[in-house]
């Protein structure tokens, strides 16, 4: 019998506007009071289990927080604003923000796995108006202990406007910008990997509020100071990039055919040889080249709802649609908490709160940046 998900009635929606990054903080904290501290008790237990005592993830979320001041003290700034308005200290929220590397000095709390489909499609489309135009699809996976801490987000108030989903407490994951950026994010590891450069999860949000393109996109990411690992696939309205991103350097993956498909390992040779195959292996690799395989077997998708098709699995294939597993424990126990759609040209992001097998059962929420 498979467990059932934990989630809300109805989903947290947290609507933050604000210019003062201070005060987007806030108003963001204040809509969180209960979901942040949930969300740390989770994540203390998840720590725990991975054998990082509370002392060590004190000291890791001070250097992240340093290290965040030192690249945009704005951002800090809004951190705080988080923690005074969730009523709680300021070392809790940032211990959220750097969960990823926090979590990368243990092994025993594997990571999760998400799979990003982005495509390129050069006429036609949803819009059959024959322009280029690009489009992505991406199921979040991640402890089903968690199924219920997480929330849809507009930010606006900054350089951009930004739509998407993230987990309480932290300030980015997945979303678009009014600018027409989108961005997906899945994890990697790398034996490098740890606390003392910009944690991802802010990457991400930092990128979203202030890229207006690929190209500022890129151009943000070679220039954070990266001591953890994960992939962004940055797409704006005519160009896609899918990169890899370590201690070692940032990588462009080249596309296939017009579109990247991304999982949860390395795609090109310099991060690669540094990986934590062990975390991932032969999971990650089965899952992309079943996707890849997929695509190679039918016709090219043309729209955003025919490319969140092609995530859905059963049984005896890989588990692109990801179920818990209820026999295994704690910090094993991944599902496909959410499945998203991001598309630059109308600024619109659709989430849905299940997995791509519930796409036609549940409604979407539907949030336009811009």
């Amino acid at each position: 019998m498979t467990p059932t998900i934990p989630r809300p009635t109805h989903r947290t929606h947290v609507k933050a506007a604000a210019t003062d990054p201070y005060d987007r903080g806030v108003v963001r904290g204040e809509q969180l009071r209960d979901g942040i501290p949930a969300a740390l008790e989770v994540y203390d237990r998840l720590f725990a289990l991975g054998g990082i005592t509370p002392a060590q993830v004190g000291e890791d979320a001070e250097r992240a927080l340093d290290a965040i001041g030192r690249f945009r003290p704005a951002v800090r700034a809004e951190i705080e604003g988080i923690a005074h308005g969730a009523g709680i200290g300021e070392r809790h929220v940032a211990a959220l923000n750097a969960r990823t590397e926090i979590l990368a000095r243990g092994s025993a709390v594997p990571p999760g796995e998400c799979t990003t489909i982005v495509r390129r499609v050069d006429g036609g489309g949803d819009h059959g108006d024959g322009s280029p135009r690009t489009m992505g699809v991406q199921t979040w996976d991640w402890h089903v202990e968690l199924g219920s801490m997480w929330h849809t987000l507009e930010s606006r108030g900054g350089r951009h406007d930004v739509v998407g989903l993230t987990e309480n407490g932290i300030l980015g994951k997945m979303g678009v910008n009014s600018a027409g950026l989108a961005l997906h994010f899945n994890i990697l590891g790398h034996v490098r990997d740890g606390i003392g450069g910009i944690p991802v999860h802010v990457l991400a949000a930092v990128v979203l509020e202030e890229a207006g393109s690929v190209a500022e996109a890129v151009e943000i990411v070679r220039g954070a100071p990266l001591a953890s690992s994960g992939s962004f696939a940055l797409f704006d309205e005519t160009d896609a990039v899918l990169l890899d991103m370590s201690p070692v350097g940032v990588f462009d993956v080249p596309p296939a055919h017009g579109t990247l498909v991304r999982t949860n390992h390395f795609l090109t040779p310099v991060p690669a040889a540094g990986e934590k195959s062990w975390l991932y292996q032969p999971d990650s690799g089965e899952r992309h080249d079943f996707v890849r395989a997929r695509l190679a077997r039918r016709q090219p998708p043309t729209t955003v709802d025919e490319l969140a098709g092609l995530l859905v699995t059963g049984e005896g294939e890989p588990p692109v649609t990801c179920l818990p597993d209820p026999g295994k424990p704690l910090g094993q126990r991944w599902a496909s908490l959410a499945t998203l759609t991001l598309e630059p040209a109308t600024r619109t992001a659709r989430i849905l709160d299940g997995t791509p097998a519930d796409i036609g059962s549940r409604d979407w929420r539907v949030l336009t940046a811009g």
